[in-house]
């Protein structure tokens, strides 16, 4: 009887993989490709040019808002990897202790509620503290909406590592906060890393949110993006979101070699 290979990819599933890669990525190359083009018209091709991410330089609004998004996004992304990092030490480290169902029921809300809500909920309280909008308050936002999923991802990787290493730890007289700091962090790294990258893209995507949370001077480019192309798409914006595209996909690959690379130097054995 002829075996067959689970490993083997049948003519189904080789079209199942190229459209759901063309529906992922087919757009974002559409987009790289017009940021290049030399015609105004950003329907019409003209042929291969640079002028637009030249004139970008004289863009002064647009390239504020793409600081603007940098700034926010770098700042959110740690803060929520620190907080996101300790709720998930919380709850599962410490056990069953008193409020835990409302402690992960207020940390997850960000994850199902919609992002209307939660952006309103958060200009209510910033009205209510009579707090001027601006950088700091479309970052504590951000801050809000992705710790949550720092959380998620950091659970799960400690949810895999063995406890009886920072048991074997604290008996050989390190401290609890120590053998976090000597054990525990070196193998959640990987996915704390992970939870800063997700939480940096989730912040530098954000409209809505934002869209409440933000002040005069505070404007962001997903913001700057979406008044814009109300009047029609400049191919200024293909460019500056090209650039924004080649700046994650660095950060991500730099990211996985590093974690590849702490990988095989951790596997790597000791001299003898």
């Amino acid at each position: 009887m002829r075996r067959v290979s689970l490993n083997r990819l049948s003519a189904f599933n080789l079209t199942a993989l190229a459209a759901g890669l063309a529906f992922l990525y087919l757009p974002i190359a559409v987009l790289v490709i017009y940021s290049f083009n030399a015609s105004k018209l950003v329907t019409v091709w003209g042929g291969w040019s640079l002028r637009w991410y030249a004139g970008l330089l004289d863009d002064r609004a647009m390239l504020e808002a793409a600081w603007m998004s940098l700034r926010v996004a770098f700042v959110s992304a740690t803060a929520a990897t620190v907080l996101g990092t300790l709720a998930a030490v919380a709850l599962s480290r410490a056990g069953r202790f008193a409020g835990r169902t409302l402690f992960s029921g207020m940390l997850y809300a960000p994850l199902v509620l919609p992002e209307v809500i939660t952006g309103l909920a958060l200009l209510l309280l910033f009205v209510a503290l009579d707090a001027g909008r601006g950088f700091w308050t479309v970052t504590l936002a951000h801050t809000t909406l992705t710790m949550c999923f720092v959380a998620v991802v950091v659970q799960a990787r400690l949810g895999g590592i063995d406890r009886s290493l920072e048991e074997a730890a604290m008996d050989l007289g390190c401290a609890p906060a120590r053998a976090f700091i000597a054990v525990t962090l070196p193998l959640i790294a990987p996915a704390v890393a992970a939870g800063w990258m997700l939480a940096f893209t989730l912040s530098l995507d954000d409209l809505v949110i934002a869209s409440f949370t933000t002040g005069p001077g505070a404007t962001t480019l997903p913001i700057r993006i979406y008044s814009e192309v109300r009047l029609g798409i400049r191919p200024e914006i293909n460019a500056i979101c090209t650039l924004m595209i080649a700046l994650v996909s660095v950060a991500i690959v730099a990211a996985s070699l590093a974690t590849k690379w702490a990988g095989r130097r951790d596997d790597t054995p000791a001299p003898l």
